[in-house]
């Protein structure tokens, strides 16, 4: 799993790469909820992203609850089909606003 971390315009942007799975959701969760401590609003960047299981999709849901205490918004962006289906499955999907591109995301702040 690769996760990098930047902030743009006081908007946090975390780039995903791997997959999300029991295995690397630990070091995801750790890193992702560190770094948005401080931050209202987020984007995830899940355009690497190949698959995400149900503890990947608790990350996701732990990061929205810690900015929606805050009247933030978490943003994914390039959610693949499959793991849309997931989330539409799961209902996930309403928790998050899901954007095509980084650029396109940042403009909806």
């Amino acid at each position: 799993m690769e996760i990098k971390i930047k902030t743009k315009n006081n908007i946090l942007i975390i780039t995903l790469k791997g997959s999300i799975d029991s295995k690397t959701a630990p070091e995801v969760q750790q890193k992702v909820l560190e770094s948005s401590v401080n931050s209202k609003n987020v984007i995830i960047d899940l355009t690497s992203v190949d698959f995400v299981s149900s503890a990947g999709l608790r990350v996701l849901l732990m990061l929205y609850r810690q900015i929606k205490v805050k009247n933030g918004k978490v943003v994914l962006v390039g959610v693949s089909e499959e793991i849309t289906d997931i989330m539409s499955m799961t209902g996930f999907i309403n928790f998050f606003e899901i954007i095509d591109t980084v650029e396109n995301a940042l403009n909806t702040y």
